[in-house]
């Protein structure tokens, strides 16, 4: 792929993947005839956040926010019709919501969501390590200990959710959305033969971001004190969007150097991560995710198009 290529990314949903461009953003699901269906967001560049995307170590924490409120809305489309025969969608009654207030909704709701999971891993981890301090003393020992039960609650988590079926099959459309990345990034035709034959993991997926703020937390927590309990809480989530930040800037760079021989390597454990996140997909997965890429291609280059689809 040329470097100046443009740079997609996306997410899996409920029967569906979305894919993100530079200005849109296209969801594909399957419906319950088996038909495909579309949504349309398009970006609204903020002059704010643009300033602050060009900031290291802020525009991780700006993009991740940003993410967060867009990934809601096209999950939100996704589970309100992926088990709805078309034609027979519910018609809201009475007063519709006006469109500000229902995108800042499903917004805070995303940011809140991540914000509660993010405080839940760095917390109870700090607690279970604080209970065995009568036993380690120790900080580095602490902070070894601490991350050890962030890595085993993280690992025990996406372990027991993979074994829901509906889960599992979000995690086989995360793999075809990997898939169709590489295989576009390989400079391949978009076909199911394709497709099917690239990896399922990717340098920049979300889950990799996760492991990395794992590894990074435990760096960064060398450096503020572990005693008395209060100073590690406090510290604790104080550094929460600095820990974001700089694993931001981490996964950027694991993807620069990931076709450096020695230095690609880097990345391995968060693809490694990915082994429990995606699931090999079935072809009529791949049909999917390979339409909803298409159809944002389609968006970017004639905007137009994006009218005749659902859109908020």
């Amino acid at each position: 792929m040329s470097n100046n290529a443009p740079v997609y990314g996306g997410q899996a949903l409920l029967e569906g993947v979305m894919f993100t461009g530079q200005d849109h953003m296209v969801t594909a699901i399957r419906r319950n005839d088996d038909s495909i269906d579309y949504f349309h967001v398009k970006k609204e560049k903020k002059p704010i956040y643009q300033k602050l995307k060009k900031i290291p170590f802020v525009r991780g924490v700006v993009a991740l926010i940003e993410s967060a409120g867009f990934g809601s809305r096209h999950l939100q489309f996704a589970s309100d019709r992926y088990e709805v025969t078309p034609g027979e969608e519910e018609e809201s009654g009475g007063e519709e919501p006006s469109k500000l207030m229902m995108i800042l909704g499903v917004a805070v709701i995303g940011v809140l969501s991540f914000l509660f999971g993010k405080f839940v891993f760095t917390l109870v981890p700090m607690f279970l390590a604080e209970f065995l301090k009568p036993w380690f003393p120790g900080k580095t020992v602490q902070i070894l200990i601490e991350t050890g039960f962030k890595l085993v609650l993280l690992l025990a988590y996406l372990q027991i959710i993979t074994m829901t079926p509906l889960i599992k099959r979000v995690f086989q459309y995360h793999g075809a959305e990997h898939k169709v990345i590489n295989c576009y990034e390989a400079g391949l035709e978009l076909t199911v033969e394709n497709v099917q034959k690239q990896s399922r993991l990717h340098y920049r997926c979300g889950s990799s971001f996760i492991l990395f703020t794992v590894i990074v937390g435990m760096f960064t927590y060398f450096f503020v004190p572990v005693d008395p309990l209060w100073v590690r809480l406090v510290s604790r989530i104080l550094l929460i969007p600095v820990v974001i930040g700089i694993s931001f800037e981490v996964l950027q760079a694991t993807n620069a150097v990931r076709d450096i021989p020695g230095l690609r390597y880097l990345g391995y454990p968060g693809l490694w991560l990915q082994l429990l996140t995606t699931k090999e997909p079935k072809d009529e997965m791949v049909e999917v995710a390979i339409a909803s890429f298409n159809k944002l291609h389609e968006v970017e280059k004639n905007p137009a198009i994006a009218q005749t689809l659902v859109h908020d």
